[in-house]
């Protein structure tokens, strides 16, 4: 309630750079415009306002209106406008939701606006998961390729260390076996020896 009365009694043209700041939709950069074109002289109207304010055409008016600001404690007469309209189209489709004849042709001619929104907004949304998929994918291949080349690496070095087991056995069995033939050649000289 004190916000819907604050907004009330923000005015164009007496309102502090810092309450303008405080209105939805003005930034630093319009109410310094409006502070400086006010120096001029006080805004008359809306109309004033507009023209002399770059930046503020009927749309941005409409909101500001709606966010509390007046010129002269007048709202923007074009903002009254869109409330009436709603107002109008709710009654009309009243109206009509109680012909039963016309309401599956309003309820289709509904439906395609809504539709063809769903449809662009999936269009959109298309590209941006279609590129996080793709970004996902090579992600996916990287992680596997690196895992791969890993366990290759890791493979081979365990292949390496059989193989330099192996031979150190192989060469470990081919010494003693030396050995044992020597041992075996001393034993019959040692017998004929006696």
């Amino acid at each position: 309630m004190y916000m819907a009365v604050s907004f009330a009694a923000v005015d164009v043209n007496k309102a502090t750079p810092a309450e303008l700041d405080g209105v939805k939709g003005i930034g630093p950069v319009i109410s310094s415009k409006i502070v400086e074109e006010r120096k001029k002289g006080d805004f008359k109207d809306w109309a004033d306002l507009e023209k002399r304010v770059s930046g503020i055409k009927d749309k941005k008016s409409a909101a500001l209106s709606d966010s509390g600001l007046t010129v002269n404690g007048a709202t923007y007469k074009g903002a009254a406008a869109p409330a009436a309209a709603k107002k109008d189209e709710k009654t009309a489709a009243k109206a009509e939701e109680k012909k039963p004849e016309t309401k599956p042709a309003a309820a289709a001619v509904a439906a395609a606006p809504a539709a063809a929104a769903s449809m662009a907004k999936e269009e959109k949304k298309d590209p941006k998961a279609e590129a996080k998929m793709k970004a996902d994918e090579a992600k996916a291949k990287k992680d596997a390729d690196k895992k791969a080349k890993a366990d290759e690496k890791k493979k081979k070095a365990e292949e390496a260390k059989m193989k330099a087991d192996a031979d150190k056995a192989a060469k470990a069995d081919a010494k003693k076996a030396k050995s044992n033939g020597k041992a075996d050649a001393a034993k019959p000289a040692a017998s004929a020896a006696k």
